[in-house]
């Protein structure tokens, strides 16, 4: 008999473990959620996550703080998320640079960027644009090439980091126009801008999100941008390709969550997050950012980041890139 009530206790505090579970899911969120951002404050990355984030908390019902966590070209934030408690409490806004490319740079990377995360959604993509400042005696992507090519190495551009999108898409440039820039490193786009604003370096490619203001105020000037059309809000500027070379990249964004996330939780913050991209003003702030919004199912964007992840490694390969 004492077996016996043993083992209906069990069963029993089983089952209540099993109902607090459901009704915790049921009740998310209970209190704020921490949105990763592995970037500094100021760069793309940080920038699209606080025009997402402040209209999805409207429809929580909860306020998202987001965390900036920069450096190793966003592994650490990343990282951060990966070996988070899948509470729902702790997200990632994600980009390509730790997601797709870093895991082709650096052989000990401390996550899985497809296993170790509930991937909710991609959300945006955003076209990089090739900055000078204006110090350089260069107008256009063709004399940029013409001036590297009379002084080589002795040129510089600066990123977010090694293995960031936009130190990928200055060493795409190098290999596409056979010319050698040399890359400075900065714990972010930020203090990357920050670098090339103060004429510190030559030149960047950067989020147009980010670029826009400085372009409008002279203080950079903009030679080309990396996407595959034009820009809306500077359509007299070419494209990276127009000016003969076979070259194509843009950042993309997406809200990922610890691998294990209940799924009612992953689908209350995508039908959350989805609801917050609808909203007129959201779409004007995307617009003004140069942002394209892009929803999609957490399926879809699995299948996008393992075609990213195998795109890159060749990439890699050929800029001759290494990351100690």
């Amino acid at each position: 008999m004492n077996h016996q009530l043993r083992m209906a206790a069990a069963v029993l505090g089983v089952a209540a473990c099993f109902s607090a579970a459901a009704q915790n899911t049921t009740r998310y969120p209970e209190r704020p959620i921490r949105m990763i951002a592995p970037s500094s404050p100021g760069g793309p990355n940080d920038v699209i996550a606080r025009a997402v984030s402040t209209p999805m908390a409207e429809f929580l019902g909860k306020q998202i703080v987001i965390d900036n966590r920069a450096g190793a070209a966003g592994l650490i934030g990343t990282e951060i998320v990966a070996k988070a408690i899948p509470d729902g409490y702790t997200l990632l806004f994600g980009f390509s640079g730790p997601l797709s490319i870093v895991p082709n740079l650096v052989k000990s990377v401390p996550y899985d960027p497809v296993r170790d995360f509930a991937h909710i959604s991609l959300v945006a993509a955003s076209p990089y644009v090739l900055l000078a400042h204006p110090s350089l005696p260069v107008k256009t992507v063709k004399e940029l090439v013409t001036l590297a090519k009379s002084q080589p190495g002795k040129l510089n551009f600066a990123s977010g980091g090694n293995g960031t999108g936009i130190h990928m898409a200055s060493e795409l440039l190098n290999v596409a126009a056979g010319i050698r820039i040399t890359h400075v490193p900065y714990k972010g786009a930020g203090p990357g801008m920050a670098a090339l604003l103060a004429g510190e370096v030559n030149t960047m490619f950067n989020g147009l999100s980010s670029a826009l203001p400085h372009i409008k105020s002279n203080r950079l000037r903009a030679l080309a941008v990396g996407g595959d059309k034009r820009s809306s809000l500077m359509p007299d500027l070419p494209t990276v390709a127009e000016s003969g070379l076979k070259f194509s990249i843009a950042g993309w964004y997406s809200l990922s969550a610890p691998k294990g996330l209940p799924k009612p939780i992953s689908a209350r913050l995508h039908k959350d997050m989805l609801r917050a991209m609808e909203l007129p003003e959201t779409k004007e702030r995307f617009n003004a950012l140069a942002v394209e919004a892009i929803g999609s199912s957490p399926e879809e964007f699995v299948t996008m980041l393992r075609e990213e992840v195998a795109k890159w490694g060749p990439v890699v390969k050929a800029a001759g890139i290494t990351v100690q």
